[in-house]
């Protein structure tokens, strides 16, 4: 059975730590494939991306990533409590 990592990111754009980042995670879990769940053309904090969603998504790719999922402006734009809530 394969093990996957899922890491929520935005990589803006994409950079040293973020790959430490990911390679740690990689060897820590085992994980045979990873997904990404990035931000857009918005940062987390509602400003204007300085990094283009195709590009952070490419760059992440070159750097490991299976799958790069894009995060729905509204949730990447929210606050850490909205960001972080969950309904019941």
């Amino acid at each position: 059975m394969s093990n996957v990592l899922g890491i929520i990111g935005e990589y803006n754009p994409f950079h040293n730590g973020h790959l430490y980042h990911l390679n740690k995670s990689k060897e820590l879990t085992g994980a045979n494939f990873t997904i990404a769940v990035i931000s857009g053309n918005f940062t987390q904090r509602g400003s204007t991306s300085i990094v283009d969603k195709w590009s952070k998504a490419k760059m992440a790719v070159n750097n490991g990533i299976d799958l790069v999922i894009e995060l729905p402006t509204l949730y990447s734009i929210s606050s850490a409590e909205n960001f972080a809530m969950r309904s019941n």
